[in-house]
């Protein structure tokens, strides 16, 4: 037999021990050198239960906070876009990176002061205070709005009875989103207003019920609403089933033009800027002619 070759049958081979006595393969649960090698028992579900809930309950907040928060929306003033009773998703992620509320968009809102000071808000049970905390139900005891913006700082709206709201002197085509009847804003004129920087002016869609930007321009702010308010865009109808829709923004709000003025002005500061030093340069070289004469 060559030297190296196997014997002929398929049991293990014993190994010589460094005192020439043979050593056998382990049986299960022992080593060869006499440890034992037991395979541990798994956990039991019910153990593993806890610890599954409360990586679930952290993740639910962490996105709450951070990612995407239902809210329930408690009236009639986005009407047909949205009904009393829906729940939207609202995007919370977008402004973590600087992203503003641009025009068109349905945004949720905390209440930027005596909005909502004559609405009674219902007194929520410990269920459903903690079910709103983690993000799973909408909270029923924060003061929010939801509506759509029409202007954002820089920006001039206006809108005269019988007219169409106009933004940047641009005419906006509210028939697709607003509720079917209205008017833009027969009930309450207004304008032109100027939309300070950091400010977004908005209605709802249903404009005859609707206490937006028109109805507040007496408080601070002249119904504007600061987008440090703004806690997210509304991006889709999640409940009722049957509703399931997205939100986009309406094709009117992208019309050419529509930045037009708003974007005039800023070559025109360009402008004076770049001319003051010529000027100045100017005089001074004629002054300095005059009294060298």
């Amino acid at each position: 037999m060559a030297v190296g070759a196997r014997s002929g049958h398929d049991g293990p081979e014993d190994r010589p021990a460094s005192d020439g006595v043979p050593v056998e393969a382990a049986s299960d649960g022992e080593s060869p050198d006499g440890g034992s090698t037991a395979v541990k028992k798994p956990r039991s579900f019910w153990k593993e239960l806890p610890l599954l809930i409360g990586i679930a309950l952290i993740l639910a907040l962490l996105i709450k906070t951070f990612l995407v928060q239902a809210f329930s929306i408690p009236s009639d003033s986005m009407q047909n876009t949205l009904q009393r009773g829906d729940r939207v998703l609202v995007d919370k992620l977008t402004p973590w990176f600087g992203s503003e509320p641009e025009r068109g968009e349905v945004v949720v809102f905390h209440d930027p002061g005596g909005w909502l000071e004559d609405t009674a808000t219902p007194e929520p049970n410990a269920v459903q205070k903690f079910l709103s905390f983690i993000g799973l139900m909408p909270s029923a005891e924060e003061k929010d709005l939801i509506k759509r913006v029409i202007a954002v700082g820089g920006d001039t709206v206006e809108c005269k009875k019988n007219g169409p709201v106009t933004v940047n002197g641009k005419a906006l085509d509210d028939k697709s989103f607003i509720f079917a009847g209205n008017s833009a804003c027969d009930d309450e004129p207004f304008g032109p207003i100027h939309v300070p920087e950091g400010r977004i002016w908005v209605m709802g869609d249903h404009r005859q019920n609707s206490l937006d930007s028109r109805y507040h321009q007496e408080l601070p702010g002249q119904g504007t609403v600061s987008t440090d308010e703004v806690v997210g865009r509304a991006v889709v109808v999640a409940w009722p089933i049957n509703r399931w829709a997205t939100l986009p923004v309406p094709s009117t709000f992208d019309q050419p033009g529509l930045n037009a003025a708003a974007a005039a002005a800023v070559p025109g500061a360009l402008g004076v800027a770049g001319a003051l030093p010529l000027v100045f340069w100017r005089r001074r070289r004629l002054t300095r002619g005059h009294t060298a004469r």
